[in-house]
């Protein structure tokens, strides 16, 4: 992946996300944005790894950096999963798929012996002026959170 000024830029995109706001891309106020595509609210994976982000929260505001997390549930599960976890930061809701298609995260995996197809556990970095500058596929929860806050204090 590259981390130059020639990094790819992000289409822009708007989707639904809790406390009734809508997400734009375009125009972030942040120095970094980061996406964080989890495959279910309400899952021990998706719960740990949300719960990191949440902890690690003041030391990404200080990084400048505003966080989303982004699934195919509902509007409403989502504001379940953000309340009963007192998540900080908004979560973005992609029944349709569009945003996770757009960062090509749609897998075939295997969960109990069949194939299904869902969200690959995914983390994107995206500055202010829309370029991509890191990625992170196949994301494994365990020190993903203190990886990404790592990556952004390391940058200049």
């Amino acid at each position: 992946m590259a981390e130059s000024p020639t990094a790819a830029t992000v289409d822009n995109f708007s989707a639904p996300m809790t406390s009734g706001q809508t997400f734009e891309l375009a125009g972030r106020p942040a120095k970094y944005t980061v996406l964080y595509f989890y495959p279910k609210d309400n899952t021990p994976g998706c719960t740990t790894e949300s719960i990191a982000f949440r902890e690690a929260y003041p030391d990404f505001q200080a990084a400048n950096t505003e966080i989303y997390g982004i699934s195919r549930d509902s509007l409403r599960s989502h504001e379940g999963f953000k309340g009963k976890l007192g998540l900080p930061f908004e979560l973005i809701s992609d029944p349709e798929e569009t945003v996770c298609n757009q960062f090509g995260v749609m897998k075939m995996k295997n969960m109990y012996g069949k194939q299904v197809r869902g969200v690959e556990r995914s983390t994107f970095i995206i500055d202010a002026q829309g370029r991509l500058v890191k990625e992170w596929r196949g994301v494994k929860v365990n020190d993903h959170v203190a990886e990404v806050l790592e990556f952004l204090k390391s940058q200049p």
